[in-house]
């Protein structure tokens, strides 16, 4: 597998963002609903990461800058047919040690509170992520866990 820094550009990430995106709104709330779409992905404060098994797509994910030392984790999906197979593991690594390499000290990350998330939840701690209290433009929402951890 490998990773590579996306621009968003091709159609094959598109289709998979989207389908993150409407598997996401039909899951929760649209209040509570807060991944970016493929222009806020592109914003120059994202930096965003394509997985590749061979040519095929297989996981995303990003971090968006928040301040010159806080940054958030964004757009963290798996192909539904490759789920527990490493890969949300060997990326989260990886996110992890690019953005302590861009210098920043603490990554945080809002995900779903529900049964659905628990999956990604237990990944997040398996990394040191621990609970918190909503940060940057988020507010409290029952829909919603807020986790962190320093770098």
């Amino acid at each position: 597998m490998k990773i590579v820094i996306d621009d968003l550009t091709g159609s094959d990430i598109a289709a998979f963002l989207e389908a993150h995106v409407e598997q996401l709104r039909s899951i929760s709330p649209p209040e509570s609903t807060h991944a970016l779409d493929l222009d806020g992905l592109r914003r120059p404060e994202v930096t965003f990461w394509s997985v590749y098994d061979g040519d095929a797509l297989v996981g995303c994910g990003a971090v968006k800058r928040l301040d010159a030392e806080h940054a958030e984790l964004k757009s963290m999906r798996t192909d539904t047919t490759r789920k527990r197979s490493g890969i949300a593991s060997f990326l989260l690594g990886h996110i992890i040690d690019e953005a302590r390499a861009m210098g920043f000290t603490r990554l945080s990350l809002e995900t779903g509170s529900t049964e659905f998330f628990q999956p990604a939840r237990s990944l997040y701690a398996k990394f040191g992520f621990e609970p918190c209290a909503p940060f940057g433009d988020y507010r409290p929402d029952p829909h919603s866990a807020f986790l962190t951890r320093a770098l």
